[in-house]
């Protein structure tokens, strides 16, 4: 008999991405700063800061922002933990609890000078302070265009957990529409704008918009790879790009990690191609533009380095992953055990 483990193998999707992994150089202080202000938060449990540490979210923002001012870089890690604090949240909670979490949010984000009543979920106060201090430094349009796509991300994941709690199994497509909200990553690109004033009809462009979703679809395609695993170790499998298309086109995991690299080479294509359609504002929105768009591109480099270089999905193992390419196949858990 074979005792050796299964194993998985995890195409380079990213060996060709013209943006190189660069990281911010205010990542140490920053991160000292906001580590140090979340530990604030009495309420929050020891696996949950544990879990929090293990992500290093200042990591990811500072390899996200790599060229974003001290007080921009600084508003991108506060978004990083609002993100990563709800996503751990509503894992668990039913649609109810979390629709209930996402009222105290959307409430929290436009009231941000108001006192958090008392016995209040964390995550209103936390989301608060966050956008407090955000729109100090944030132009008009950042702040509009960062609350229109933080609303459809939080409304998404409250369809998400309808869909785990009816156990329903989307197709490909209807997955991706799903997916491209709950990734949380549209929210995340109006820090690119916060210093300068984008106007909307760059911002809401066909060519920018669909610039933006191709970022948004290879973050997509990487994270449900890496995150693949231990999703399907707990049980959790339902909401995963990998997972659907072993489903919907009845393939092994080897063949549907095959697929979504094809599927990422192919939105790669599209995105470098669409540049070439960015159309001309004028001399002085267009380097605005150019901007705004090289802080995109980069995004999608940052969340693949990230992955790699956190505790998120491989513990310890990330860099040696990175080189082999090969994550032993988990066991599933056992949730009768006591």
């Amino acid at each position: 008999m074979d005792t050796r483990p299964k194993m998985i193998y995890l195409p380079d999707t990213m060996i060709d991405w013209p943006w190189p992994r660069t990281i911010n150089p205010h990542f140490e202080d920053v991160k000292a700063e906001v580590d140090a202000s979340f530990r604030n938060f009495k309420t929050l449990s020891l696996e949950l800061q544990e879990g929090f540490d293990k992500c290093d979210s200042a990591r990811l923002a500072a390899l996200a922002y790599p060229n974003a001012s001290r007080k921009h870089i600084r508003i991108g890690c506060d978004l990083m933990n609002v993100l990563l604090l709800f996503e751990w949240y509503t894992d668990i909670e039913n649609e109810a609890v979390t629709k209930e979490m996402v009222d105290i949010v959307l409430d929290a984000l436009h009231n941000p000078h108001k006192i958090r009543p008392e016995g209040e979920c964390i995550l209103g106060e936390i989301a608060r302070m966050f956008w407090a201090h955000a729109i100090q430094f944030a132009s008009l349009p950042s702040q509009r265009h960062f609350l229109e796509t933080f609303t459809a991300y939080l409304h998404a994941v409250v369809v998400e957990v309808v869909d785990r709690e009816q156990a329903r199994r989307r197709s490909i497509d209807d997955y991706l529409k799903l997916r491209r909200k709950t990734i949380g990553v549209k929210p995340c690109f109006p820090i690119f704008e916060m210093g300068m004033d984008l106007p909307d009809e760059v911002f809401y462009h066909p060519v920018i918009v669909d610039l933006a979703d191709c970022i948004t679809e290879l973050i997509i395609i990487d994270n449900d790879m890496m995150s693949y695993n231990k999703e399907q170790a707990a049980g959790n499998g339902f909401h995963n790009l990998i997972s659907t298309v072993m489903l919907e086109l009845g393939l092994d995991r080897g063949s549907a990690m095959a697929w979504a690299a094809h599927y990422h080479a192919e939105v790669q294509k599209r995105f470098i191609d669409g540049l070439a359609k960015v159309p001309s504002w004028g001399p002085s929105i267009d380097v605005l533009v150019k901007e705004y768009l090289d802080g995109v591109g980069n995004w999608a480099r940052a969340n693949h380095s990230w992955s790699y270089e956190t505790q998120r999905y491989f513990a310890t193992k990330g860099p040696e992953i990175q080189q082999s390419r090969l994550i032993p196949l988990l066991p599933k858990f056992n949730h009768t055990a006591a």
